[in-house]
Parts: structure tokens; sequence; C-alpha cells
């Protein structure tokens, strides 16, 4: 497994291990254990543990692993504690679900993750006709500490990160939202020479910073929208996103777990194509509602210019000038809408000239269904901007 893979994979475990022992609850424990089991196999997951021990209200589980279809080498877990384990509606409800620290070192990465904690962890009955029965839901999670150190030096921390959930209430969405206390990053150690030169030219060899995202889901009409998804980087800027989109429904969820499972289960190197056929069928399915891309500058923008001009002998202020100028035939060569090019080449313009913010909506008139995106993609790419209602401002709060 790769070092990217392994990072991902783990973090993946503890997110998941967290939402799937809580069943374990049960009063029989071999037979939820082996529900447990058939749910996070639909799932492409596999779950395993050496011995469990407890009552009805408060257990442990010991020696858990946690194997994932795509990565099939098993991710030792350890002891897992489940607390204040009630009935409610046929399923079960779990007080709180605490995770083991963990320290794990692989071709030269070490993984510290402490502090894993979940509350209010929900199991919905085996029988029930709930669409979220199957879904596994929590109040409120946490970890204080997640960090990355590669032989020894640590290049990345984020500290404090904590998510909340509220339940589904009547006509009302499912709301949550994500925060941190911060996170850091030491690039000082970035091997590509261009990197590397530009890093130091820009000041960046250790950046800081933190991120918050928020959101709603109502699971009736399968509406998501993610208000806000900001990355803030001390001293550089704020990168944030927006979206909104319909058809995200727990049918639509079921049958994207079943397709990955299908694409997880091919052997290496089979031909995937009709499985890719089908994604993009199912994503069909979706119904886009709108989306923003917004950068707000705390310095970045001008370090940007004067690093790329001092290259090319010239001021910031002049590769500025120079980049106003080129924005109208650049952006004609992929947008045909000169009402639009007049829009993109002011906002660039306003930027650039004292830099802000600057945010690329679309909010088309209608929802616009994603089969008719892809189709609007490959017969004429060049009016998909009008069809989704883009604009682009600048300096505007």
């Amino acid at each position: 497994m790769t070092r990217h893979g392994f990072l991902k994979t783990l973090f993946i475990t503890t997110a998941l291990i967290s939402g799937s022992v809580h069943a374990a609850g049960a009063q029989d424990i071999n037979a939820v254990g082996e529900r447990l089991k058939q749910v996070l196999d639909a799932q492409g997951m596999k779950i395993d543990w050496a011995s469990a021990s407890g009552d009805a209200s408060e257990m442990v589980l010991d020696g858990v692993t946690l194997s994932i279809a795509s990565a099939p080498d098993k991710l030792p877990v350890g002891k897992v504690t489940l607390s204040n384990i009630t009935e409610e509606d046929g399923g079960y409800k779990i007080g709180s679900v605490t995770l083991p620290d963990y320290n794990v070192t692989e071709d030269g990465a070490t993984i510290d993750l402490k502090g894993v904690e979940m509350q209010g962890l929900k199991l919905g009955a085996t029988n029930s006709t709930d669409p979220l029965a199957n879904l596994l839901l929590y109040e409120s999670a946490d970890v204080a500490n997640f960090s990355v150190a590669m032989e020894g030096k640590e290049v990345f921390g984020l500290k404090g990160m904590h998510a909340e959930m509220t339940p589904l209430a009547e006509g009302k969405p499912m709301e949550f939202k994500v925060s941190s206390d911060g996170f850091s990053a030491d690039l000082s150690s970035v091997k590509d020479p261009q990197a590397k030169a530009a890093i130091d030219a820009l000041g960046y060899q250790t950046i800081s910073g933190n991120l918050e995202m928020e959101g709603s889901w109502q699971p009736s009409d399968g509406r998501m929208n993610i208000s806000q998804y900001d990355i803030t980087v001390d001293n550089a800027g704020t990168f944030g996103m927006t979206f909104d989109l319909s058809g995200y429904t727990p049918a639509f969820l079921k049958s994207l777990q079943e397709l990955q499972k299908k694409m997880a289960d091919q052997p290496a190197g089979a031909d995937n194509s009709a499985q890719g056929m089908a994604m993009l069928g199912l994503m069909q399915q979706l119904t886009f509602n709108g989306a923003s891309i917004r950068f707000d500058d705390d310095s970045l923008t001008n370090k940007v210019l004067d690093f790329v001009g001092k290259q090319q002998g010239i001021s910031g202020a002049d590769l500025a000038n120079q980049v106003k100028g080129l924005t109208p035939i650049m952006v004609a060569q992929v947008i045909k809408d000169q009402e639009l090019i007049k829009n993109v080449s002011e906002a660039v313009s306003t930027f650039l000239s004292e830099p802000k913010s600057l945010e690329i909506n679309a909010q088309p008139a209608q929802p616009v269904p994603f089969a008719l995106l892809a189709a609007g993609a490959m017969a004429s790419p060049q009016d998909l901007p009008k069809t989704l209602g883009v604009t682009v401002t600048a300096n505007e709060d």
C-alpha cells in the first residue's frame, strides 16, 4: 500500500469504525456482530474483532481490525469502548464510542491519532422501513489531534476537529457542521526544486490555518446543500466553496455503495468500463441547483505576482497589467458569450488592481438535471456557462 493510500485508509478507518461498532450494544453480541459485518461488507468494508466483553449497557471490543476492498490489508484499530447503550425504536443508541490512540509507522511515515470519540451514535432496527435505518448517524464527533511525520519530522498536524449533526425534524432537513482549532504544515522539506523555490520565495516554509464546513441534507428529496466549506491559510487567504444539489437520496446512496462494491471486487487490471457507464448513469439522477468558488486574499496574490514577475524580469504590477490585457483573449478561447467574457475580464481587472476577493458563481434560473449538463458538455460546451448562470465578481462581500 502506498504512503498516501495508507494515510487515507487509516483516517477513513477511524471514522468508519466509530460509526460501525455501536451496533455491538445489542444483547446478542454474536447476532449483532454478524449483522454488522453484513452491513459493512455491502459497503466494501470488512470488520472483525478478537473478543467482546461487557453487557448490554457497556462493552468493549478488543483486537478490532478493518479492511477496505480496494486496500485489503487489515488495519489494526485495537480496543473500542461503547458506553451507555440503550434500545431505541427496535435499534440501538450508544451514548459514546471511544477509540484508542494510534501511532503507526509505514514507509517512513508516522501517523498519530489521539482523542477520537463519538457521541449519540444510532443504529436503526434491522427490519426497519426507514431509509435512514442503514446509515450510521451520530450527534457529535471529536478528534483531539491528528498528525503525520516523515522521518521523525511532523509535516502536518490538525487539532481539535469537531463535528455535529442535528437529527431530522418534522419538515426540516438534517444539519451538520465541522470545524477545527487549527492545522499546520511544514513545507520546508519539499524535494521538488521548482516547488521549493516558490515556497521559499513566498515565505510559506511553514503554514497554519483552520477549516470550517456547514450544510444540510433532506433525505426525502436528496437536497444536499453545503453552505460553507472554507479553508483558511494564515497570511495567504481563504479558499471557499459551496454547492447545492438534489437527488442525493438514501436510495441513491445505496445504489452508489453497491456500484462501488462491484468496482472494488473487480480483479486488478479488469475492464471497469461497464461500471463506469453505470456510474455516469447513476450521477444523472442528480440535479444541479447552484455552486460557488471564492478566494479572499490575505497577501497571497501580490506575493505570487511579484514572484512570477521577477522570473520574467518585470515587476508584479507590470505582470498584473499584462494579465489584465490577456484575460479577454484567453477567456474567448473557451467561452463564446461576449457578455460573460466582459464580466470575467472586468472582475479579474478589478481584483488584480486591489486584491480582496474573487468569486465564481453558478446560479441557473431553474435547477439543471445532470443528464442535461452531460449532454450539453458533449454537444455545445461553450453554452454551459450560460446554462449554469455563471457570473464572476470581485471585491464584493
